[in-house]
């Protein structure tokens, strides 16, 4: 196999995109990867809540070959599959990233709750529906994330990353607290939905 380096130069890691961490880290904990190892592990992690187009799973790690942050070793024969691992300068970009503190708050860009919203402008048929549909999607999730759970139990060696799945567990739960509260009609008092009143306002 050769191996090849991208630019040894000093880079700036303050304007790296959250993508690039997605990649470092993710290398960082499986070790040398593929991009298709990558898109295997992340669909399989952090791909449940923070999601993204995997096609940069792709294009970013031979961006960060370029930046001298992952090294690359390509195949001489064969489907000449690229593998890339982290460089010393990789490895800090991700140990800085880890330490900057982070002043974002958490986003949701969830589309029930954006019909929620406009719910008034609709009818209390379609509030119903879209309760019944993410309840069963909450539990959805809670199922595949309690059995996640439960598979990686009293693994050492992954406790700490089981560790973002107890949050989103919770927020999961609270979510289908909201729904079904919803759907029984307790919390639907609150939407004063009246088609012909809105379209004649």
């Amino acid at each position: 196999m050769q191996r090849t380096y991208g630019t040894v130069e000093p880079v700036s890691t303050t304007s790296l995109p959250v993508i690039s961490y997605v990649v470092l880290g993710m290398i960082g904990l499986r070790g040398p990867s593929t991009s298709y190892d990558l898109k295997r592990a992340v669909g399989h992690s952090v791909g449940y809540f923070w999601p993204f187009p995997h096609a940069q799973l792709y294009s970013e790690p031979k961006r960060l070959t370029d930046l001298g942050l992952l090294a690359v070793a390509t195949e001489h024969e064969g489907r000449r599959r690229q593998t890339y691992s982290l460089t010393p300068a990789g490895r800090q970009a991700l140990r800085d990233w880890l330490v900057q503190p982070t002043t974002e708050q958490m986003q949701v860009r969830d589309v029930a709750e954006l019909k929620l919203f406009f719910a008034e402008l609709g009818s209390e048929d379609d509030v119903l529906a879209l309760a019944h549909e993410q309840v069963r999607q909450h539990q959805d999730r809670i199922d595949t994330y309690e059995e996640m759970m439960q598979r990686f139990e009293g693994r050492d060696d992954v406790a700490r990353r089981l560790v973002p799945l107890r949050l989103g567990l919770q927020l999961e739960r609270a979510a289908l607290e909201f729904w079904k509260d919803l759907e029984r009609g307790e919390a639907a008092r609150d939407i004063d939905i009246d088609v012909d009143q809105s379209a004649a306002s």
